[in-house]
């Protein structure tokens, strides 16, 4: 007798019905408080049971790939070579956003007086408490006095920090360090398999956050901006398809494959908004496509922080953006002001709730923008912080195939196997 089979729909086929049940219900549902509310405790509950998984995983895949590479020389070539790789990047995305902003000219097609301010209150007191000195407050800052404390506050750069040197003195204590490197890779196995459950619900999530999102907006309010949408989406588009593939090309990176691998994640942290959602399954995905674990443990979670693409893009859109509808002109010598210093506030702010718009916050008082301006992007913030979290994480597994190619330590054998089992819908 032959066995039936079953139609089954993929996760990201469900995310993405789970988008368009999203947008239906918050239409239908448009300013409707209770509702919201319901909508809005659902996404928070899924997007908790992702960062209760986010930081085991980090703290154990990272402690096991260091302690495996066991060498201190090569750990910071490998670190020395990601920063510079996140550095580059990240300004070439800052370059190109003021080069199409200048382009377009997407501010002076809109009349900011007729536009409606929102809210921007908790981003003002993040601000405020985010202190930005230089170079010395970024690195002070990496150090945990309270490694618990830390992971209270889930303030990865400390706990990277913590992880990297627990890995090398696991490492340097031998064969006692090997009980050690077990139990964190079985604590590793046991994280990827609650987070397999965990993403059977992504759908209600993002059927949840997208509800929240249209019902409090509603598409009326888009109307305004929707030109400068439509740019962000098309700039980061660019970046990702042209700038990514053409950096992956150069490295021998098989991009498009690669994007294929991770489309499910994409498309969860676009929904989302949120980089955590996507980033177990990000760090399993890329081990199974041939990079090492080490490489994967400690490029992944630094990108988190480090390596923001689509942040940068739309920081510099936006400023650009605020400063043509407000009529001010930004010489070359202010627009090369605005690169240096978009290069340092987003590092500074590195882990800072709301980081994208904090920056801005950080940023526009520099070219003369009033803060009032900021009050009338907010509203569309969310959209937008859809797109630029989509291409950080492309972005980030784009760098840690490079990175590992760089080092040696990409499998093309185990590539081709996971390729194949991956078409195949195993």
């Amino acid at each position: 007798m032959q066995k039936q089979k079953f139609f089954r729909i993929s996760l990201g086929w469900q995310i993405i019905i789970g988008l368009i049940l999203g947008i239906i219900l918050g239409q239908l549902f448009y300013q409707n408080k209770a509702a919201i509310q319901v909508m809005q405790n659902i996404g928070t509950m899924f997007i908790s049971m992702i960062q209760m998984i986010v930081l085991p995983i980090v703290i154990s895949c990272l402690t096991v790939g260091i302690a495996n590479m066991g060498d201190i020389k090569k750990l910071g070539r490998i670190g020395l070579k990601t920063l510079i790789y996140f550095e580059i990047m990240t300004t070439i995305a800052i370059i190109i956003g003021i080069i199409v902003a200048n382009v377009t000219h997407p501010g002076t097609f809109i009349d900011i007086h007729s536009l409606k301010g929102s809210d921007i209150s908790q981003y003002t007191a993040t601000a405020k408490t985010a202190k930005h000195s230089g170079i010395w407050s970024i690195l002070m800052s990496i150090i945990p006095t309270n490694i618990f404390a830390s992971l209270g506050k889930g303030d990865m750069l400390p706990i990277i920090f913590f992880s990297v040197l627990f890995g090398l003195g696991t490492a340097s204590i031998g064969k006692q360090g090997k009980i050690i490197v077990d139990v964190l890779n079985a604590v590793a196995n046991v994280m990827f398999k609650v987070t397999n459950w965990v993403m059977r619900l992504a759908p209600i999530g993002v059927c949840a956050l997208i509800g929240v999102t249209v019902g409090e907006m509603g598409f009326s309010s888009l109307k305004p901006l929707l030109l400068f949408i439509v740019i962000a989406y098309a700039t980061m588009a660019f970046f990702v398809f042209v700038v990514m593939a053409g950096v992956g090309h150069l490295f021998h990176v098989r991009f498009y494959e690669m994007f294929r691998i991770i489309e499910n994640e994409v498309t969860l942290a676009f929904t989302t908004a949120s980089s955590e959602a996507a980033l177990p399954k990000m760090m399993e995905k890329m081990q199974d496509y041939g990079s090492s674990k080490g490489i994967v443990s400690f490029v992944i979670p630094t990108g988190y922080t480090f390596n923001l693409d689509g942040s940068a893009i739309y920081q510099s859109l936006a400023a650009l953006f605020l400063a043509q509808a407000y009529n001010i002109h930004l010489s070359l010598g202010q627009q090369i002001t605005l690169v240096v210093v978009l290069m340092l506030t987003s590092k500074g702010m590195a882990g800072v709730p709301g980081a994208s718009f904090v920056v801005l916050l950080a940023t526009v008082s520099t070219i003369g923008v009033p803060m009032q301006g900021l009050t009338f992007i907010a509203g569309i913030d969310r959209l937008v912080d859809m797109g630029r979290t989509a291409v950080n994480v492309v972005g980030n597994s784009l760098a840690t195939v490079i990175i590992a190619k760089s080092e040696h330590e990409f499998d093309e054998d185990k590539r081709e196997k996971y390729v194949a089992s991956y078409k195949r819908g195993d």
